[in-house]
């Protein structure tokens, strides 16, 4: 089966929702196919080598572009809209790597009638249901998809989403069920330190997950973030709480002083380990 060809999106509209997060709406005929239930799921935005973004009349045969991956924030097929919510990179090493190189730039710059190429969707990753009780874990990287999420749960849903962020302003209204509660953590600038997984251990996103007392009944978590913080979590739900892959879904959206490529060959090492 061949692969699907990306579509050429134009950008419609873009809005600066909070100091760190621009969010861009791009329409195009070519959505009339995408899958409508493609919230929380993912694009690949892609790039030329020189950061420029791609379209149909400036990608090369044989030339691999450069591919950045965002979550689906909106779909709306019948309008051939596509929402997504680009984390700007700021001056907090929460912005990492993770958006530090074309896409972050281009969101920033990104006008009405600008073009791109964009691949997938590829599958939606959400919490895992039904639980007696929810909790997501994220960094402002994984907004977007942790806000997904909630806006699907049942209505009587019950739980919390600990979501870091940047700084206050960075902070957003989220529909979710009555009793699911939003903590809002602002991402601490700890020391530099040569042991990054020590430090991603002592962060106050994770020290606030570890601090959630933990319900009876049925437990479903979903988390994603930084690398390190990433294992921290994931080592504390099996070990600690002994989860099972069918009851969470842990990721790592970026990692510190890593570029993205080298970030997805420690995932690759890290999943053989």
């Amino acid at each position: 089966m061949s692969k699907p060809q990306p579509r050429e999106l134009m950008v419609e509209s873009t809005q600066r929702i909070t100091p760190n997060m621009q969010r861009v709406v791009l329409t195009g005929e070519s959505l009339a196919d995408f899958p409508a239930d493609s919230k929380s799921g993912y694009v690949k935005l892609q790039f030329a080598a020189d950061g420029a973004p791609l379209t149909l009349a400036t990608q090369e045969e044989g030339v691999k572009p450069t591919m950045r991956s965002y979550t689906v924030r909106e779909i709306d097929v019948a309008a051939r809209k596509l929402t997504l919510d680009m984390m700007l990179h700021g001056h907090s090493e929460s912005a990492g790597a993770a958006n530090s190189g074309p896409a972050g730039q281009w969101a920033e710059v990104a006008k009405a009638g600008d073009r791109i190429l964009v691949g997938g969707p590829g599958p939606t990753k959400l919490i895992p249901q039904p639980a007696d009780y929810y909790l997501l874990v994220g960094d402002m990287t994984a907004l977007p998809a942790i806000a997904g999420n909630l806006e699907l749960l049942p209505a009587d849903a019950k739980g919390v989403a600990i979501i870091e962020v940047v700084s206050a302003d960075d902070v957003q209204t989220i529909d979710c069920p009555e009793g699911v509660h939003i903590e809002w953590v602002i991402a601490d600038d700890l020391a530099p330190a040569a042991d990054h997984q020590a430090r991603a251990d002592a962060s106050l996103l994770v020290q606030t997950a570890l601090n959630v007392a933990w319900p009876a009944g049925k437990v479903a978590v979903w988390a994603a973030c930084e690398f390190h913080k990433m294992r921290a979590l994931r080592r504390y739900f099996r070990n600690e709480k002994g989860l099972s892959g069918d009851e969470m879904y842990i990721s790592s959206y970026w990692m510190l002083d890593r570029t993205d490529e080298q970030h997805k060959q420690s995932k690759k090492t890290d999943a053989e380990a």
